[in-house]
Protein backbone atom coordinates (compact mmCIF):
# COMPACT_ATOMS: atom_id res chain seq x y z
CA UNK A 1 0.00 0.00 0.00
CA UNK A 2 1.10 3.73 -1.03
CA UNK A 3 2.34 5.04 2.43
CA UNK A 4 0.46 8.53 0.81
CA UNK A 5 -2.72 6.74 0.92
CA UNK A 6 -2.44 4.76 4.41
CA UNK A 7 -1.50 8.67 5.66
CA UNK A 8 -4.65 10.08 4.58
CA UNK A 9 -6.68 12.64 6.55
CA UNK A 10 -10.23 11.89 8.44
CA UNK A 11 -12.11 14.05 6.53
CA UNK A 12 -10.99 12.58 3.01
CA UNK A 13 -11.93 9.37 4.24
CA UNK A 14 -14.84 10.27 5.02
CA UNK A 15 -15.78 12.41 2.00
CA UNK A 16 -14.40 8.75 -0.20
CA UNK A 17 -16.98 6.55 1.50
CA UNK A 18 -19.61 8.98 1.81
CA UNK A 19 -19.29 9.10 -1.99
CA UNK A 20 -19.46 5.41 -2.80
CA UNK A 21 -22.23 4.76 -0.44
CA UNK A 22 -23.86 7.37 -2.22
CA UNK A 23 -22.67 6.08 -5.65
CA UNK A 24 -23.37 2.52 -5.00
CA UNK A 25 -27.34 3.72 -4.19
CA UNK A 26 -27.60 5.20 -7.30
CA UNK A 27 -26.36 2.51 -9.04
CA UNK A 28 -28.93 0.51 -7.01
CA UNK A 29 -31.85 2.51 -7.49
CA UNK A 30 -30.72 2.66 -11.44
CA UNK A 31 -30.72 -1.01 -11.75
CA UNK A 32 -33.74 -1.42 -10.19
CA UNK A 33 -36.00 0.46 -11.68
CA UNK A 34 -34.65 -0.76 -15.56
CA UNK A 35 -35.64 -4.55 -13.70
CA UNK A 36 -38.47 -3.75 -12.24
CA UNK A 37 -40.85 -1.18 -14.38
CA UNK A 38 -42.95 -2.11 -16.90
CA UNK A 39 -42.71 -0.03 -19.59
CA UNK A 40 -39.51 0.89 -22.61
CA UNK A 41 -39.41 4.72 -21.68
CA UNK A 42 -40.22 4.25 -17.95
CA UNK A 43 -36.97 1.43 -17.98
CA UNK A 44 -34.73 4.04 -20.35
CA UNK A 45 -35.43 6.54 -17.71
CA UNK A 46 -34.48 5.11 -14.53
CA UNK A 47 -30.88 3.81 -15.40
CA UNK A 48 -30.02 7.52 -17.29
CA UNK A 49 -30.74 9.49 -14.34
CA UNK A 50 -29.75 7.17 -11.17
CA UNK A 51 -26.96 5.24 -12.70
CA UNK A 52 -25.42 8.21 -14.04
CA UNK A 53 -25.26 9.81 -10.87
CA UNK A 54 -24.03 6.59 -8.49
CA UNK A 55 -21.10 6.15 -11.71
CA UNK A 56 -20.45 9.69 -10.93
CA UNK A 57 -19.63 9.99 -7.43
CA UNK A 58 -17.49 6.45 -7.64
CA UNK A 59 -15.23 8.46 -10.04
CA UNK A 60 -15.83 11.56 -8.34
CA UNK A 61 -14.13 9.41 -5.26
CA UNK A 62 -11.58 7.95 -7.06
CA UNK A 63 -10.15 11.29 -8.28
CA UNK A 64 -10.61 12.02 -4.48
CA UNK A 65 -8.30 9.32 -3.24
CA UNK A 66 -6.00 9.86 -6.19
CA UNK A 67 -5.69 13.38 -4.99
CA UNK A 68 -5.05 12.81 -1.56
CA UNK A 69 -2.29 10.53 -2.31
CA UNK A 70 -0.59 13.02 -4.55
CA UNK A 71 -1.56 12.18 -7.86
CA UNK A 72 -3.39 14.25 -10.22
CA UNK A 73 -5.43 11.88 -11.99
CA UNK A 74 -7.35 13.23 -15.36
CA UNK A 75 -8.59 10.02 -16.50
CA UNK A 76 -11.49 9.90 -14.31
CA UNK A 77 -12.59 13.56 -14.65
CA UNK A 78 -12.91 12.42 -18.50
CA UNK A 79 -14.77 9.69 -17.96
CA UNK A 80 -17.41 11.41 -16.16
CA UNK A 81 -17.57 14.29 -18.42
CA UNK A 82 -18.08 11.68 -21.26
CA UNK A 83 -21.08 9.84 -19.65
CA UNK A 84 -22.53 13.17 -18.61
CA UNK A 85 -23.07 14.14 -22.63
CA UNK A 86 -22.77 11.34 -23.64
CA UNK A 87 -26.02 8.80 -21.21
CA UNK A 88 -28.57 11.54 -21.58
CA UNK A 89 -28.03 12.01 -25.51
CA UNK A 90 -28.57 8.14 -26.09
CA UNK A 91 -31.43 7.53 -23.80
CA UNK A 92 -33.17 10.49 -25.50
CA UNK A 93 -32.24 9.19 -29.16
CA UNK A 94 -34.05 5.82 -28.07
CA UNK A 95 -36.69 7.28 -26.36
CA UNK A 96 -37.49 9.16 -30.03
CA UNK A 97 -37.11 5.76 -31.77
CA UNK A 98 -39.22 4.03 -30.12
CA UNK A 99 -41.87 6.66 -29.82
CA UNK A 100 -42.01 7.12 -33.32
CA UNK A 101 -41.74 3.40 -34.35
CA UNK A 102 -43.84 1.46 -31.44
CA UNK A 103 -46.83 2.96 -31.13
CA UNK A 104 -48.19 1.59 -27.61
CA UNK A 105 -45.22 2.87 -26.36
CA UNK A 106 -45.73 6.49 -27.63
CA UNK A 107 -46.72 9.50 -25.11
CA UNK A 108 -50.17 10.72 -25.75
CA UNK A 109 -50.12 13.91 -27.91
CA UNK A 110 -49.96 17.62 -25.84
CA UNK A 111 -53.71 19.03 -26.54
CA UNK A 112 -54.61 21.58 -29.05
CA UNK A 113 -55.86 25.06 -28.22
CA UNK A 114 -56.72 27.72 -31.02
CA UNK A 115 -55.66 31.27 -30.90
CA UNK A 116 -59.08 32.63 -29.68
CA UNK A 117 -60.46 30.09 -27.21
CA UNK A 118 -58.65 29.94 -23.45
CA UNK A 119 -56.81 26.66 -22.44
CA UNK A 120 -57.88 24.33 -20.58
CA UNK A 121 -57.93 24.97 -16.82
CA UNK A 122 -57.83 29.17 -17.24
CA UNK A 123 -60.16 31.20 -16.97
Amino acid sequence: MNAALASLPLWLDLLVAALLIMGAFFALVGSWGLAKLKRFLLRVHAPTKATTLGVGSVLIASMALAAGGGVLSVHELLITLFLFMTAPVSAFLLAQTVARHVPDEAPPPPPQSTAGEPQSGSR
